[in-house]
Parts: structure tokens; sequence; C-alpha cells
């Protein structure tokens, strides 16, 4: 997603070298096939993030409003409502995970809820939710002031809690996206432009900052890892995806492969990498609106051992929700 128009020229970063793109065309073959299926509506404001869990697509809106959705509504049950208000929050809902029984929201206003998931009976279609927990608590933030050792001194005669000072050090501005990897290590990309990482020793109880990745110009949105952890991917404002690699120096520091480019405001591209080289395998056009988030699933109803096939779910600033199916005949 972007909200900047730069150049997408090799990128400029620190020190001045180029980071190299890996891609090796710029149009989709021609054996993927892609299409949306449907485009949910409902959101008055713009979609802020998105999650999937069993049968179900939860929304976050920037208006506060959390929405469940059928996950495939062209084979749901036609008594089954398409969507249902989950809850009202307090912020724009501004990441969501769901865990067992209970909906867990983060909002623009500081604070994750938690929700009870109450199954529904035989004779009803929609589940109901339950406000059980707000974090952290009124006697949380009553004992970080109470105790001393919560507190620094930043000035003479002034004091700061520890939960300032601790969000200064991580980062100089807004934390957009947090990784984590298989060997336990965290990775905060941020509006400032850098990510961090983070990784805690068998003898330690914290986490400390082991590294700083900075070849980004622009602020920092999205972070996604390889299955093995082994490969980063981080997307910034500037419309870029860079591609970091675990060097091989037995350290486990990620260093710089190269950068994909190619976006617009309003698409969603699919990538596939083969022995570092990267190709465009699709382009899915429709939104009407920079495109806030992702998220994608196997499409069990159309798979087959000849095809693979999967749906990804867009939201946008465009209030909407589209479901596009991607397949390619020869994985």
């Amino acid at each position: 997603m972007a909200t900047k128009e730069p150049s997408t020229q090799s990128q400029e970063h620190k020190g001045g070298a180029k980071v190299p793109s890996l891609a090796t065309q710029t149009h989709h073959v021609s054996t993927t096939h892609h299409h949306c299926i449907t485009t949910l509506q409902g959101h008055s404001s713009y979609i802020s993030s998105l999650t999937l869990a069993g049968k179900l697509l939860y929304t976050g809106s920037s208006n506060n409003e959390i929405r469940s959705w059928k996950r495939n509504p062209l084979n749901s049950d036609h008594n089954e409502p398409t969507n249902n208000i989950v809850a009202i929050g307090k912020g724009a809902v501004k990441s969501i995970v769901v865990l067992s029984n209970k909906l867990f929201t983060a909002h623009q206003d500081h604070k994750i809820r938690v929700w009870k998931i109450n199954e529904h009976e035989p004779s009803q279609h929609q589940q109901k939710y339950t406000r059980i927990a707000t974090l952290p608590t009124l006697g949380d933030r009553a004992l970080k002031v109470l105790i001393p050792k919560n507190h620094v001194q930043v000035r003479r005669h002034k004091k700061s809690t520890w939960v300032h000072h601790s969000v200064t050090n991580a980062h100089d501005d807004a934390i957009n996206a947090v990784a984590l990897s298989t060997d336990g290590s965290v990775y905060t990309g941020s509006a400032d432009k850098k990510i961090k990482v983070w990784r805690k020793n068998p003898d330690e109880k914290k986490h400390s900052l082991v590294d700083t990745l900075e070849k980004h110009n622009s602020g920092i949105n999205a972070l996604a890892l390889s299955t093995d952890g082994s490969v980063l991917y981080s997307g910034a404002c500037d419309r870029s995806i860079i591609v970091w690699e675990k060097d091989g120096g037995g350290g486990g520091n990620m260093v710089v492969l190269g950068a994909l480019r190619g976006h617009t405001n309003q698409t969603v591209r699919i990538w596939r990498g083969v022995d570092r080289s990267y190709s465009c395998l699709a382009v899915l056009e429709g939104h009407k609106g920079p495109v806030k988030c992702l998220t994608a699933a196997i499409d069990r109803y159309t798979s087959s051992d000849s095809s693979s096939s999967c749906l990804i779910y867009s939201g946008s600033l465009d209030c909407d929700i589209k479901v596009w199916q991607v397949s390619d005949p020869h994985p």
C-alpha cells in the first residue's frame, strides 16, 4: 500500500548505494489466472486490518468497527448472513488476532481489547461476542506510575514513565509492522524507515536489540517472513519491497538481496521467487483506493492435484474488501 508517488527507479539508501531490482520481468505469466469473485461492502470507513480464522474473515475499520464475514461467500448457506457487526471499539482497529475462542483487537487509542467468541446455538446463525478485558488495565497503568523503578530522569525535576521511555528506545516513530521468526527473533518495522531485530538468549528474560536494518527511504508498512525464517520481505511507502536474506556467516544477520518494484496505488501484485530471481505472476486491479491490508488462504473448494488455487482478501481505503481467486495450473 502506498500514500506517496515517488520514482520507481533504483532506490537510494544510506551511503548512496542502490538496491538492485530482483524482478526478471514486469508482466505476469499467461498460465496464472486471476479474477475478483466478489466485493464485500458494509464498512463506511476504510479497512485498516483483516485476518482469517476458521470459516470467518474478520475486518477492522478506521471508525472503530469490527465485522465478521463468511470466508467464502459463494459457498455459504443462503440462510446465513454474509457479514455481522462483531463490536464497536474505540479508535481505529489496527490489528486483529484470533486465538481459540478469543478475539484480540489492537486500537489506535493505545489499547488492546479482548472479546470472547460465544458459539451460536443450532437455531441461530450468528456468533455473539462479549468484551472481557481491555489491556492494559487501570491497575496496570497505576502500578507503572507508582513504582519508582518505572521512572527515568529525562530532565531536571521532570520524570517520564517507563512505558514512554521504552517506546522511545524501540523506534523513533510509530511501529507499523511486527514479524516473529521460528527461532524466536522479533522484527519491528517503523515509520522511522528502520527495521529492528530483537533476540533473547536462553539465559535472558528480555529481548535485546541485535541489528538495525536501514535500506528503505520511507516509512515501513509491512513485514513478512518465509516459512523457515531465512528470508524477510519489507514493504514501504515508496511502493518498493526489499528482500533480505540471512548471511552465511552463522550470525543470522539479514543482508539485502534486492528490491521488487512496480506497484501503483491501487494494485496487488503476486510474486514468485526461484533461486533469488523473482517474477510477477499477476497484478490484481480493481480497488478505487490504496490497498491497506492483505491476507490469503488455500481455496479448498477448487484446488486439485493439477492446479494450485488460493483466495486473496484485500482491504482498501475505498472501504471495500475484495476476494480474489488466483490459480496456477503449473505450480
